[in-house]
């Protein structure tokens, strides 16, 4: 299927590693021209390369630095002459036992996954309604469904994060002028962060790691664990130009993993 999005500009946060890579790659595969970020510049340079390699046809500008940073987010939007797409994505703050956590912490979670892309968004929804196309994919996680004890900085800022895009996806000045806003939801993907908690949980426990992540994929029902692939296509089809009609949605990419019905 021709997605119809071939020679737009998308910005892609997060995207040395992981599902924000995936997302990445499945927009360079759909002649997506990019502008990525992420922390490190040697990594992002190195997956700008791929992406190149990977579609000759198409621009990719990186900008390296912590997308949290206003500075940084303006030399972002500044890289491409234009926004048609905007993934948002951020890593999540550390796990823990809520009684640990100071007003720091939590500022610095909500700063990161909720105030970071709400910055982000205010500053292209405008011109992507203008220009009568947008679309924006916020990566934010499973457990905004279904919440997890020792993910609790996650759980809040996140889902301060949705209750935002509900109401501003349902605008009648964006999603009348083919500007969605979506929130991708992902389950248990194997990734870098994954496999460290997984370690991390393990050595807690002492237990062997590799027997730990072999039970966890067990428990879900499609057996296994999601790829950064998979995710990035589903991601590309929210931005695809057959996509318009879907608007202030959360999408659960979880193997099946959660049980309800709603």
């Amino acid at each position: 299927m021709d997605l119809g999005i071939r020679g737009r500009w998308a910005v892609v946060c997060a995207a040395s590693q992981g599902l924000g890579k995936g997302c990445a790659i499945a927009l360079a595969q759909e002649g997506v021209n990019l502008v990525i970020n992420s922390r490190r510049a040697e990594s992002l340079d190195a997956v700008a390369t791929e992406l190149r390699e990977l579609n000759t046809g198409i621009e990719v500008r990186t900008v390296a630095g912590d997308i949290g940073d206003p500075v940084v987010q303006k030399a972002v939007l500044a890289a491409a002459p234009q926004v048609d797409i905007l993934v948002n994505n951020n890593g999540g703050p550390p796990p823990g036992d809520f009684r640990d956590w100071s007003r720091e912490h939590w500022i610095a979670a909500v700063d990161g996954n909720m105030l970071t892309p709400i910055a982000l968004i205010q500053a292209c929804v405008d011109g992507m309604a203008e220009r009568g196309f947008g679309r924006i994919v916020n990566i934010t996680s499973s457990a905004v469904k279904a919440p997890i004890d020792v993910l609790g900085l996650s759980n809040g800022a996140r889902s301060g994060l949705t209750g935002f895009v509900a109401g501003t996806a349902r605008q009648s000045s964006l999603a009348s002028r083919n500007v969605t806003l979506n929130n991708l939801l992902p389950g248990s993907f194997d990734t870098q962060r994954l496999r460290g908690n997984i370690e991390r949980a393990a050595s807690q426990r002492g237990l062997d790691a590799d027997d730990l992540a072999q039970a966890r994929a067990a428990a879900i029902p499609a057996g296994r664990f999601g790829t950064s692939e998979e995710f990035g296509a589903f991601c590309a089809f929210l931005c695809s130009q057959q996509a318009g009609y879907l608007t202030g949605q959360n999408v659960l990419l979880d193997g099946g993993a959660y049980p309800g019905t709603f």
